[in-house]
């Protein structure tokens, strides 16, 4: 573990608390996996729809919430601080949907959506083919190290 990175969870909708078994342990374990060796901090809140959606219309002019938001840090740190990479925001209600719909678990898919988050906060994107590729790589690559499986095989129940 990465000790010059310091992650700050903060779980505002008790529903992942009482979904996810040691959830700030989970996103931690996520969040540092993804930083591999970052100096900075990051904070993470896990949150509920109305808040995401709140900031989704104020910051990115959709009015609606959505699994996951990333907000870069400022590119200048304070003298003699760490860089501050970041905050990472998640909303409980889409995020279990999606894992319901995905036939994933909540601790699966929050990894992974915490992972592409942190990704976001190091600079990746996915706005073209070969960015979305090479970030969906680099997501299968840290996932696997987790022991979580390819997010992006659809499970077939038939």
């Amino acid at each position: 573990m990465n000790a010059a990175l310091e992650i700050d969870v903060d779980v505002e909708d008790t529903n992942w608390t009482s979904t996810v078994p040691d959830v700030e342990a989970c996103v931690m374990r996520a969040a540092q996996a993804a930083a591999d060796g970052s100096d900075g901090s990051i904070a993470i809140l896990l949150t509920d729809d109305d808040t995401v959606r709140d900031l989704n219309a104020r910051f990115r002019d959709k009015d609606r919430p959505t699994n996951v938001l990333s907000f870069p840090g400022a590119d200048m740190p304070m003298p003699g601080s760490a860089p501050h990479l970041g905050d990472i925001v998640l909303a409980y209600g889409v995020c279990a949907a999606e894992a319901v719909a995905q036939s994933k678990t909540l601790s699966s898919h929050l990894t992974h959506l915490v992972v592409h988050g942190v990704l976001h906060l190091l600079g990746r994107d996915h706005g073209t083919d070969p960015e979305a590729e090479a970030m969906e790589a680099e997501e299968k690559t840290i996932l696997a190290a987790l022991g979580i499986a390819d997010p992006y095989v659809l499970i077939d129940d038939h």
